[in-house]
């Protein structure tokens, strides 16, 4: 199929899956993205985010809940939903009394204008994201994520998402979500809800006053660890890990140290698939052309911290949620929702209300396959019933959550992977023994993901008692500018964050090739460093030419006020400053047409990690070029494949093999024509091996 055509299908699959979607759904809410810290998530104004609700396309089934962000295809959220019900409602919408009153949001029902009504949504910052530019261009990695509708310089968090939703059944949801990017605190989300009996029922904001009974708050969490080994990342594991099909619902109780309460969390974590060839305990990336790194090492759960014992008692109920029973994520309730049919409202609050398993989904599962288990293609998703409760008017109902992800770390994902690979033990188990069973050694390292959980829990939980007075690291830069020269890449930043109280330095962080790889600290200044000096500029002399380079700064303090580990510096989080477009050196135009050169020639695609690897696998340069000049490619026979214009005034450009239908050219002799304003031409003859 040309690359024209399949660019012509895609668009058509696009319109037709929004048509769908319009179809579906009255109108499409408003989102936003939480992304300061190494945990991102995407939020919906309806109050809670449906199955492939940003986007509405299949292939984002995955979509949300990123850690580590750093990385790509770090999803490992399919759905959420949240339905409210009440019993003996009088519903003056259609002046009848249901036994059983529910309306919803998700996990695939959305109507915004007459279920669950958003009044307001925006994004709160402590400060605005930083100025990211590279070579002028804008490009920071916030710069599509971070939108802040309002700065506020005493906001206890980094980021708060403050939503207003009124629904159908005369209860208004507002929920605060706080966010913080400190090292010790970026991986976990606290949500804070207050449900209150407003009486408003519909967007004209008409209110009907009556006491309501039987009240039950409904959460369903559908997570799928991760995107990256499935359809819509690497596909190196089955298709349905992608919604879920064999994701591990559990549960644990977290004992806080300070006080010894008891903490119940629900979380999840990535099961055996029967069709997978090789144990996917952690998803490695086995079979042919696998490096085995561990692509679903990430174990998501939420966990209760407050919920009301009433309406007028406000302390907590250890007893609440009374329902965490899985669901099965294709079950005929989590689709077709309607807030007049009575008889599906009666088997939806059914299952709001159905207590607690006698063994959960992953002591019921056990050791087999969880795809096969309960006989749906669907899986299983977590639940959460808080309630019931009364509600005269004006009364509320505050719940409190924290989500978290936990695991292992990149580095770990890559380097045991490797090591279940290679198979050759004895491998070293987490408590310092020893076994020669490679499966054993991965499964073991993942688990200690459910360890490192129940620590990030216990940290939100200190957070969450203190009243959010976690500690913070001093600000980033406000600005952060990249730019490509001919023998080095400069880098220069604001110096706002030095007047912090603790400010003791910046770190400067670089990756090569693709901003999706780990960063190395290529530069530090400030006391007890190489470089004592503080500065706002640096001069990176070391890179190559034709590589790309990616960098973030972060400002740190000197330790005194680190919450965990005292005396190791906060840093300033890696994505405000974070580049997502390449510097690159840039050599001075060329003096004469005959010194412009092609590099490689021949280009070799067995050789291609020896020339540009991953910064441009199929890249070609053409060096030395005038600062201004129209490049023109052919095939031997003289087509014309691609036509480049180059203004930046330097001698490089760079050309990754494609034609101007976005195919990659196949092996073959090649002319490239270089010609100036003035009409001066010359030509070069390179070879492409394939």
């Amino acid at each position: 199929m040309s690359g024209k055509r399949q660019f012509v299908m895609r668009a058509l699959s696009f319109v037709l899956s929004l048509m769908l979607y319009a179809g579906q759904n009255a109108v499409a809410d408003e989102t936003k993205w939480i992304a300061v810290g190494m945990l991102h998530d995407w939020y919906s104004s309806a109050g809670c985010e449906i199955e492939v609700g940003r986007t509405h396309l299949v292939s984002d089934q995955q979509d949300g809940l990123r850690w580590p962000a750093q990385f790509r295809y770090q999803d490992s959220k399919a759905a959420k939903a949240l339905w409210i019900g009440a019993t003996n409602y009088y519903d003056p919408l259609v002046d009848k009394t249901f036994d059983y009153k529910v309306v919803h949001v998700g996990p695939r029902v959305l109507d915004e204008e007459n279920e669950f009504m958003p009044v307001e949504f925006k994004l709160i910052g402590r400060f605005p994201k930083s100025i990211v530019t590279v070579d002028g261009v804008p490009a920071g990695k916030l710069d599509f994520l971070d939108f802040v509708d309002e700065i506020d310089e005493n906001l206890p968090a980094d980021r708060m998402l403050y939503n207003v939703v009124n629904t159908a059944i005369g209860i208004t949801m507002t929920r605060k979500i706080y966010a913080f990017s400190q090292q010790n605190h970026d991986n976990y989300f606290i949500y804070d809800y207050v449900f209150k009996n407003t009486g408003i029922i519909d967007k004209k904001g008409t209110v009907y006053q009556q006491t309501l009974e039987g009240v039950v708050f409904y959460f369903q969490y559908r997570y799928a660890p991760s995107r990256e080994g499935g359809p819509y990342g690497y596909y190196f594991l089955p298709q349905s890990s992608s919604w879920g099909h064999n994701t591990m619902n559990d549960t644990m109780h977290v004992i806080y140290p300070e006080t010894g309460e008891e903490f119940l969390a629900l979380y999840s974590w990535h099961g055996r698939h029967s069709k997978a060839a090789f144990d996917n305990i952690g998803g490695p990336w086995g079979g042919e052309g696998g490096d085995g790194r561990l692509s679903a090492a990430q174990h998501p759960g939420v966990m209760t911290l407050h919920a009301d014992k009433s309406a007028t008692d406000k302390s907590h109920d250890p007893n609440q949620p009374t329902t965490t029973m899985y669901l099965d994520s294709d079950n005929p309730i989590t689709s077709g929702n309607d807030q007049f049919n009575a008889q599906k409202m009666a088997q939806e609050y059914a299952a709001m209300t159905a207590g607690h398993p006698e063994l959960t989904h992953a002591e019921a599962v056990g050791d087999g396959f969880a795809d096969l288990f309960g006989g749906t293609p669907g899986g299983f998703s977590h639940t959460q019933g808080f309630g019931p409760y009364t509600l005269a008017p004006g009364d509320s109902i505050h719940i409190v959550l924290v989500e978290a992800l936990a695991g292992l770390s990149r580095d770990s994902c890559f380097s045991i992977g490797a090591r279940w690979l290679k198979g050759t033990g004895p491998f070293v188990l987490p408590d310092g023994s020893t076994t020669n069973d490679k499966d054993e050694y991965k499964n073991a390292w993942v688990f200690t993901g459910r360890d490192s959980l129940a620590q990030t829990f216990k940290r939100a939980i200190a957070n969450w008692k203190s009243g959010f007075t976690v500690p913070m690291p001093p600000p980033p830069p406000e600005k952060f500018t990249v730019t490509s020269g001919g023998d080095r890449i400069i880098l220069e930043w604001s110096d706002n964050a030095e007047s912090w109280p603790t400010f003791r330095g910046y770190r400067i962080y670089r990756a090569i090739h693709v901003p999706d790889s780990t960063y190395e600290l290529i530069f530090e200044c400030g006391p007890g460093t190489d470089h004592p000096e503080i500065v706002n500029r640096y001069e990176d002399t070391t890179p190559q030419r034709g590589f790309d380079y990616y960098y973030y700064i972060v400002s740190y303090d000197d330790g005194s006020t680190n919450d965990i580990h005292p005396g190791v510096p906060l840093e300033s989080s890696r994505f405000y400053t974070m580049t997502n477009e390449p510097a690159y050196l840039r050599r001075a135009a060329g003096k004469s047409l005959e010194e412009i050169r092609v590099v490689p020639n021949p280009y070799n695609i067995r050789a291609r990690d020896l020339q540009f690897g991953q910064s441009g696998p199929d890249r070609i340069m053409f060096l030395n070029l005038p600062p201004v000049c129209t490049i023109k490619i052919f095939t031997e026979r003289g087509d014309l494949i691609y036509t480049i214009e180059h203004t930046d005034g330097s001698g490089d450009e760079a050309w990754n093999s494609v034609t101007k239908y976005g195919q990659v050219i196949v092996s073959g002799v090649y002319i490239v024509v270089f010609e100036t304003p003035d009409g001066e031409k010359t030509f070069r003859k390179f070879v492409v091996i394939r």
